[in-house]
């Protein structure tokens, strides 16, 4: 039944066992959850860049629509970036450093937050927006994803998705070579934490289950990341073999710069989420869960 989705995210056989030993479990405590809510199931997935997290969403969708009947759909914050010239719009009249995609701030969150609450109902279609990574650019809506209505779970991931933000006075001291030489008086953190405390808050009280993908430190997202890009290189190579790698695939450097928009608040959500969500998954280094915990009772609309 699995063996196709081994195939299309390039996973090893050994992944059945991760399967059958922590996911398993945690698709069951979703499906009795869906039974006794009356309304759809809004579940949001954290992880750091390169922990599995979409990965783990499309297998909860598959084992949710597959073996309990579950009408569930997927959505990823990466659909809901900003367009191109509203990022540059911000970085010309805000902070430059909102040019680039991915912090708190750069997703319109309005919409995300009316699609959920569209995705809730009882009838109808819903049509749910998808981005261009290669365009920089969101997709024109005839492209979007038409979602018919009623579901059952709705399962929402992203890296910052659920978490909170920092007090203050914990903006000042920059925490990496970025923040120091491109925001040295701290506007641009300052934004992006205004932005997570109002906006993304109202979100969050949307959703009604929050499971964790909680990494051992930043310095392995960075090299979870470094294996994603690899891996898209060796993809395109294979697949495109005429199409020029500049600009699609970062190297080391690039990416390291690219990685330390997000290591503020990857550390502070690596500190300050896992005792808040209702299940957490411990990785070690190698992204291998070492312990499942739940934690904190559901609370149902």
């Amino acid at each position: 039944m699995l063996q196709d989705f081994l195939e299309e995210h390039d996973l090893s056989p050994q992944f059945l066992q991760v399967v059958e030993q922590w996911y398993a479990p945690l698709v069951g405590k979703l499906v009795a959850h869906a039974k006794v809510t009356g309304s759809p199931l809004v579940v949001g997935l954290n992880g750091s860049q390169g922990s599995g997290k979409s990965t783990l969403a499309s297998l909860l969708c598959k084992l949710l629509s597959e073996q309990f009947q579950l009408k569930t759909v997927t959505l990823s914050i990466d659909d809901f970036y900003l367009g191109h010239e509203t990022r540059l719009h911000l970085a010309k009249e805000i902070h430059p450093l909102l040019a680039t995609r991915g912090v708190p701030g750069t997703h319109d969150v309005p919409l995300m937050r009316e699609i959920l609450l569209q995705l809730t109902g009882r009838q109808g279609k819903v049509l749910v927006p998808r981005f261009n990574k290669a365009n920089d650019d969101r997709q024109p809506i005839e492209l979007w994803d038409k979602i018919e209505l009623p579901l059952d779970i709705i399962i929402i991931e992203g890296w910052c998705l659920g978490t909170p933000s920092q007090p203050e006075g914990a903006l000042g001291k920059a925490v990496n070579q970025l923040e120091k030489n491109e925001d040295p008086d701290g506007s641009w953190r300052e934004y992006v934490n205004h932005q997570l405390h109002n906006q993304y808050k109202e979100l969050h009280q949307i959703i009604d289950i929050w499971i964790m993908l909680q990494a051992p430190s930043f310095d392995c997202v960075y090299r979870w990341r470094l294996e994603q890009e690899k891996k898209l290189a060796a993809t395109i190579a294979q697949n495109s073999p005429s199409l020029s790698l500049q600009n699609r695939v970062m190297n080391a450097e690039q990416l390291w710069h690219f990685i330390q928009h997000y290591q503020r608040l990857t550390e502070h959500s690596l500190r300050e989420l896992p005792g808040q969500v209702n299940y957490l998954f411990k990785l070690d280094q190698n992204r291998r869960i070492i312990e499942a915990i739940e934690q904190k009772p559901v609370m149902l609309r």
